[in-house]
């Protein structure tokens, strides 16, 4: 198979396809023609002798060899990319592109880490992308992102994760509650109503560990997605709640809930900034990667659990 058969222009076509399973808005976003972006990825498949899509329902969907030749392309991307930065440093420039996904408690902090970068490197194009654990694990298994923020890395995918900072998990309930101001330990609190994260999320698979080390069971009658839901649900009085100290603010009554003296708590465990080892990272990416390093202390109190 020529290479010189298939060319940038077409991958480019190609990619948009697949990003948006749509041939009309790939044609929107390149400024091209519908015809001309069906003929481009008419073309791949010609050259590689096997179709890129098939229609299932009203659905464009990626054959097995359309899945092959995206991940091609990105990789492709990502040679491009790192080239286009190598050049630029070459030229004394801070240019090029650092795409970062992170999962949703991570919003909370790592923003202004990204922005501070930005600030001090401001012909960095910065790319965030923020998602539940599922779909940033599947950004990652599709090479979509330079780095990824996440409490544990996937088992089926071979990464270098380096510890950013602590993610603090605290027990809260609202204003009212007969526990507030007081010492109490966590069994005191099992016939209490609970409000957890949904089952697969990094914060759920912490406190799932730390009560199967101590043999308890929560009364768990909710699971929400959303840290600012779990906030309200609690105010409200529905339950109580394990949260992110992250996603509490500077003064959690303004929310009208505040945080338990719980034995054992707060649970700590150190999000990590990880990448896919296989990864060519760009430069401006090895630049954030190395600022990010050394910034994680180990918790200083030795009874404090960490799971």
């Amino acid at each position: 198979m020529p290479r010189r058969r298939i060319t940038l222009r077409q991958l480019e076509s190609f990619t948009a396809v697949a990003r948006h399973r749509s041939f009309s808005k790939a044609a929107a976003e390149l400024h091209l023609t519908q015809p001309a972006v069906s003929l481009q990825v008419g073309q791949i498949a010609d050259t590689l002798g096997l179709p890129l899509f098939e229609q299932v329902g009203r659905t464009l969907v990626l054959t097995e060899a359309g899945e092959e030749t995206l991940q091609m392309a990105r990789a492709l991307d990502d040679l491009w990319t790192s080239f286009e930065a190598t050049i630029a440093d070459l030229k004394g420039l801070k240019r090029g592109r650092l795409r970062v996904a992170l999962v949703t408690t991570a919003k909370y902090f790592l923003p202004r880490l990204v922005g501070d970068f930005s600030r001090r490197h401001p012909d960095v194009h910065v790319e965030l992308a923020v998602a539940d654990r599922e779909h940033i694990v599947a950004r990652m298994r599709a090479n979509q992102d330079d780095l990824y923020v996440l409490l544990y890395p996937p088992e089926d995918v071979q990464v270098e994760a380096h510890p950013l900072v602590d993610n603090e998990l605290v027990v809260i309930a609202p204003l009212a509650h007969w526990a507030v101001g007081r010492r109490v330990e966590l069994a005191e609190l099992c016939g209490e109503r609970f409000i957890l994260r949904e089952t697969g999320s990094g914060s759920r698979r912490t406190i799932d560990s730390h009560l199967a080390k101590l043999a308890i069971k929560l009364d768990v009658k909710l699971t929400v997605s959303s840290n600012e839901a779990i906030r309200e649900l609690v105010a409200s009085g529905a339950g109580l709640a394990i949260l992110s100290r992250q996603a509490m603010g500077t003064d959690p009554r303004q929310q009208e809930v505040c945080i338990l003296d719980v034995g054992g708590f707060p649970l700590r465990q150190p999000w990590l900034l990880m990448h896919r080892r296989c990864k060519l990272l760009s430069l401006p990416a090895r630049a954030f990667l190395e600022e990010m390093r050394g910034r994680w202390q180990p918790p200083v109190d030795s009874n404090q659990t960490a799971t």
